[in-house]
């Protein structure tokens, strides 16, 4: 069976840049097997562990912690950003940031119950720029340049060149 995940591009702040019209989340379909997909996804679970211990305890000037996690609805898979989130007896849960596109089961705003394996990403904010968010920057890679320019602008995200 061929899948492909469904991932937000970013999850958009409160504030919007322009209050006369208001910003669209972005989506993208990925195939499964997507390498530089997967290695982000990987580095993202490398790091896990640091990114809950910085989220436990947040330095001055972090905010916007939030955690990225795969849904599946029979055959169909959606990555969505949860925020805020906390740690369980069992796992995590949190409340779904963004409206799902292919996944019909949930809700915008609908508290989630979610295991460590089901994180795909993490990300903050330090002092303005985004922080970690490895998926977000494979996907601004294969946006229009100008559309990529103004969400790294708009939303802080200073990915490394690839």
């Amino acid at each position: 069976m061929n899948l492909a995940w469904l991932l937000p591009v970013l999850l958009l702040s409160s504030v919007v840049p322009n209050a006369d019209k208001p910003a669209q989340p972005h989506s993208m379909v990925v195939p499964s097997q997507d390498a530089e997909m997967s290695a982000a996804m990987a580095k993202a679970r490398a790091s896990l562990d640091e990114f809950l211990a910085i989220a436990a305890n947040p330095p001055p000037g972090t905010d916007q912690f939030k955690l990225k996690i795969m849904l599946r609805d029979g055959n169909t898979i959606e990555h969505v950003w949860v925020t805020p989130f906390r740690a369980t007896a069992e796992g995590f849960e949190g409340i779904l940031a963004n409206e799902p596109r292919a996944v019909w089961t949930v809700r915008a705003g609908q508290n989630l119950r979610f295991t460590r394996e089901q994180i795909s990403d993490w990300g903050y904010v330090r002092d303005g720029v985004q922080v970690g968010s490895f998926t977000v920057c494979v996907l601004l890679e294969r946006l229009p340049s100008e559309q990529a320019a103004q969400l790294r602008q708009t939303h802080g995200f200073a990915c490394p060149a690839s």
